[in-house]
């Protein structure tokens, strides 16, 4: 049954690995220590003993590594095998720091020898100027852009927030420690010469930050909330994004020569907004995430205006002060004489009092410090804002710039960028809800019985006429339904927390399973119910919230472009859209979906059909921007203007999902469809990977920027010549053929999955705040596509990021001359960024995947002649797709191009291989009926260990 997976030769460590593997080194010493001084030397040796079978497992022929590795797991106590499993899921973390801390070090050797790498700012940059784009043209295109990744919940994702400020503890020692090599290398002397004190105190912190991680629960005690996972996304703000976008806007103007550069990069938010499949998520909690969210931001803004305060002590006996610089420190409440010609720290002493208000009235907290009392709360962030630039002014009008840039203007752009809401939050439901509201609304208001039986068309008649009707539907003193009530309530707090926290707080509402035009209406009939959309469509209607349809499935992106052109050919919705000042931009997000397509149709068809929507729905908006001529009389108060298309990348973790590196994803989009406007999802244990250390953190954030701007301005993707689109089209006619027919055709194969995945534990053991399927059943089509995707990285299968391409390139390869149509595809894979980038993400999930330890997966099915059949068939497929991506490439190894990659893979997955290992003896436990507390740990810890040493399969 066991399967050696066929692995590119490893290396000779690299000079450039040596440092990672120290630093791996040190942490499993450290770990090594801790788990001997708490556990015990037997403990420790066990530990040992089951690394060592898991290696020979990889490298075994004759399967005696298996009978004695199965042999020992068996003989495990409970107790013993939530230990072993703590630490190696301890060590998949620490691993993970160690990498970090490589990737900034190389990227950092690098920069100081003057070659900065592709997706940073600084390369962007001088191929735009190599291009000959101008800083001013480059400025303007960014004035007109808006690039925002948005966090979402994810129902695998189990990390707490005391497990990740631990780990950031340890990465900053980890800092610490290279910036005293760097300094030493600096001044020619030995690293362990310089400072061994230092060295000394660093691994004792180091130590006891590894200590704590050991005797703090790694898991939740209790399911996971929606408060929970609210936390837990606040505290990457905390730690990267409220201080590292304003660092990034920084750079970006230093590039460009002091070019003032707009914000048009801000963060989005789906968690206490996104109710599709969430019964948890209502009006409390979306009101809870904006509260919480503006505590975090306004509690970051009263740190650095206090610490304003200390450093801007200038004296008016020394310096002159414009009058609006007095008049403001006029305003404050500060009335302390020791301050009387320190107009700075009065002003700064005022607006914290103003700040510490703000923050009592929105969210109800207390500010740390008071040098006067809180009072005359700020009613918008542009009041606090307007203040900032007061001061601004003032020190550059008396050549204060060095004062003003360290702390004040971060801190302008950070209000410019997070006001008091701090990231967007998005709405987002399905389609059949708000159809389900609706139908009681116009049932009780007696306008019609039975609204879900109306054909599209009539359905179309009748919203159109109730948007042009100014009366609302609900019927004072009626009784609703729960659902009724529910979702009115969260279109009502939406319109009260844009009036408390603004207008950014809450722009989008998305809708899951969009398929018809009514579809998109219904929930502007919803808006005007509660005042979100003001007046009627034939008489200047304003609507607060942008409609953002999702399509989602294959059938659906096959329809997105009618549908639009349908809903714009409406009367009235082209001038709501579209209707506003001239200086306004009108945008049309369209969300497409990753994760059903793909479950869907598999991973090949799942991308071609969403390159096909999206070229589709470009053709759709010029076509509509050509039919409405804008006016060229800028005198006008009120003019229709092009409406801005701006697609929504729905990525998850997984390849399956649309997961992948975000540079080349962007640069592959077809041409036209970036334009400066680029919105997509982070989700998971990858939101940790990208964005829980400040300085990869910016880094990730640059390549969105940098991909945005190459792909707007130089335009890098040509539009595929016509036998490329052919054969792409029959690639993915025969793959989606061969997804189906295992997925839904094969008999069986829904008891496979579920008995040879962790699926059934996933869904049980209830991880995270969301059900894993959207309807109580054991069906495919039920299930969500998260855990779908997350369950066959959990066996190392990774089966939706790859199965099916291997047997359609066979066949496309048998229905003409051979070695034509195979120069066709490697000219396709030389030529085509589409196609490139898509093989690219399939060899990284094959180098992740392991055919070996999944068909220990494979024993859990009790079911031998199911067993063999389906694995057989997935093993024959894999094969084959191994062998299609070398043929096509010209590698015979995975990864031959990514080098990063290939490190990670070396040195983290012996560590991962035992957790794969005791997580089948667990699950094999748990399914035998021991579903004792520490079984059910167990599981839960393997799940969290395997998920961050994998670091994208969510």
């Amino acid at each position: 049954m066991i399967t050696p997976r066929k692995a590119a030769p490893s290396p000779r460590t690299q000079d450039n690995e040596r440092p990672l593997v120290d630093d791996i080194r040190l942490l499993g010493r450290i770990l090594g220590d801790v788990i001997r001084e708490q556990e015990g030397d037997a403990a420790f040796e066990l530990i040992e003993q089951i690394r060592q079978l898991s290696v020979a497992f990889r490298r075994d022929t004759d399967h005696e590594a298996n009978k004695a590795l199965k042999k020992l797991l068996k003989g495990l106590s409970g107790e013993q095998t939530v230990s072993v499993t703590r630490a190696f899921t301890y060590f998949s973390h620490l691993a993970n720091l160690a990498e970090d801390r490589h990737h900034i070090r190389r990227r950092a050797v690098h920069e100081r020898a003057g070659s900065a790498q592709e997706g940073s700012i600084a390369v962007a940059l001088a191929r735009l100027k190599s291009a000959g784009i101008a800083p001013d043209a480059i400025a303007t295109t960014l004035a007109h852009s808006f690039v925002s990744p948005v966090l979402t919940a994810h129902p695998t994702e189990v990390q707490r927030k005391s497990i990740l400020d631990a780990e950031r503890a340890i990465a900053q020692l980890l800092t610490v420690r290279d910036d005293i090599k760097v300094h030493a290398c600096a001044l020619n002397i030995k690293n362990d010469a310089l400072t061994p004190r230092e060295l000394l105190d660093n691994e004792a912190h180091m130590k006891a930050r590894v200590l704590q991680l050991w005797q703090t629960r790694l898991l939740r005690s209790s399911k996971l909330t929606v408060a929970d996972e609210v936390e837990n996304a606040l505290s990457y703000y905390e730690s990267t994004f409220l201080r590292e976008i304003p660092k990034l806007y920084a750079e970006l103007e230093r590039e460009l020569g002091q070019h003032p550069i707009p914000s048009f990069l801000r963060m989005g938010q789906w968690i206490g907004g996104d109710r599709d499949g969430n019964p948890n998520v209502n009006a409390q909690t979306l009101s809870h995430a904006l509260r919480r969210q503006a505590d975090v931001a306004l509690r970051h803004y009263l740190t650095e205006v206090h610490y304003l305060g200390a450093e801007l002590s200038l004296s008016a006996l020394l310096v002159d002060f414009p009058s609006a610089m007095q008049a403001l420190a006029d305003q404050s409440p500060d009335n302390n004489p020791h301050r009387q010609d320190e107009p700075y720290r009065r002003a700064l002493i005022g607006i914290y009092a103003r700040l510490a208000a703000t923050l009592k009235d929105l969210t109800g907290g207390e500010a740390t410090r008071h040098a006067v009392a809180a009072q005359n709360a700020y009613p918008s962030a542009q009041e606090f804002l307007a203040d900032l630039r007061t001061i601004e002014a003032s020190l550059l009008a008396h050549h204060g710039e060095s004062l003003a840039a360290q702390r004040l203007h971060p801190l302008i752009r950070a209000v410019e960028v997070f006001g008091f809401h701090l990231a967007t939050v998005d709405l987002r439901q399905s389609s059949d809800q708000h159809e389900a509201v609706l139908a009681e609304l116009l049932s009780v208001a007696r306008l019609h019985a039975a609204y879900p039986q109306l054909d599209e068309m009539a359905k179309r008649r009748l919203l159109l006429g109730l948007l042009n009707d100014a009366r609302p539907l609900r019927v004072i003193g009626a009784s609703y339904s729960a659902l009724a009530q529910s979702e009115l309530a969260i279109f009502e707090t939406a319109k009260v927390m844009r009036t408390l926290f603004g207008a950014q707080a809450i722009r989008h509402y998305i809708i899951s399973h969009t398929e018809t035009v009514s579809d998109l209406l219904e929930v502007l009939l919803l808006q005007k119910e509660v005042g979100l959309l003001e007046g009627t469509l034939d008489d200047r209607a304003h609507c607060e919230l942008i409609v953002v349809p999702l399509f989602e499935t294959i059938d659906d992106l096959r329809h997105a472009a009618s549908i639009m052109r349908e809903y714009y050919a409406l009367p009235g919705i082209h001038a709501l859209v579209s209707r506003g000042r001239l200086d306004q931009y009108h945008e049309q997000d369209i969300m497409l979906g990753y994760s059903d397509s793909n479950k869907d149709g598999g991973i090949f068809t799942s991308n071609w059909e969403l390159y096909q929507a999206e070229i589709a729905l470009v053709e759709v908006f010029d076509d509509i921007a050509a039919a409405h001529k804008i006016s060229s009389d800028a005198g006008a108060a009120t003019e229709v203007r092009a409406i801005q298309l701006r697609l929504f990348h729905g990525r998850g973790g997984t390849v399956g999902r649309g997961g992948g590196p975000s540079y080349q994803a962007i640069l592959a989009q077809p041409p036209g469809t970036v334009r400066g406007q680029i919105r997509l999802t982070e989700q998971g244990e990858v939101i940790g990977s990208k964005y829980a250390n400040p300085e990869i953190g910016r880094r990730n954030l640059e390549t969105l920027v940098a991909a945005t701007l190459e792909a707007t301005l130089l335009k890098p993707t040509k539009s595929a010549t016509p036998p490329f689109l052919k054969a792409a089209a029959e690639l993915s006619l025969s793959s989606m053929a061969a997804y189906r027919q295992l997925v839904y055709e094969t008999p069986g194969f829904t008891d496979y999955f579920f008995n040879a995945t962790p699926i059934r534990e996933i869904a049980e053991l209830n991880i995270g705040s969301r059900p894993a399927s959207r309807k109580p059943s054991q069906k495919i089509e039920d299930l969500r596509a998260i855990p779908w995707g997350f369950s066959w990285g959990q066996c190392r299968l990774t089966l939706p990021g790859w199965y099916g391409f291997g047997g359609a390139v066979e066949l496309f390869l048998a229905q003409g001359v051979q070695q034509d149509q195979l120069a066709l595809l490697q000219k396709m894979h030389r030529q085509w960024p589409f196609f490139t980038t898509l093989l690219s993400n399939m060899d990284m999930v094959m180098a992740k995947s392991d055919l070996a330890l999944a068909s220990r997966y494979a024993e859990l099915v009790t079911d031998s002649r199911l067993r063999k059949k389906i694995f057989g068939v997935i093993e024959a497929e894999w094969h084959r797709t191994a062998n299609a991506l070398s043929l096509i490439t010209g590698e015979p190894y995975r990864l031959a191009h990514n080098a990063a990659l290939q490190r990670s893979i070396r040195h983290r997955f012996p560590y991962i291989d035992p957790l794969h290992h005791l997580q089948v003896e667990l699950i094999r436990r748990y399914r035998a009926g021991q579903t004792d507390e520490r079984v059910q740990r167990g599981i839960h810890i393997s799940i969290n260990g395997i998920a961050a040493g994998l670091r994208n399969t969510g």
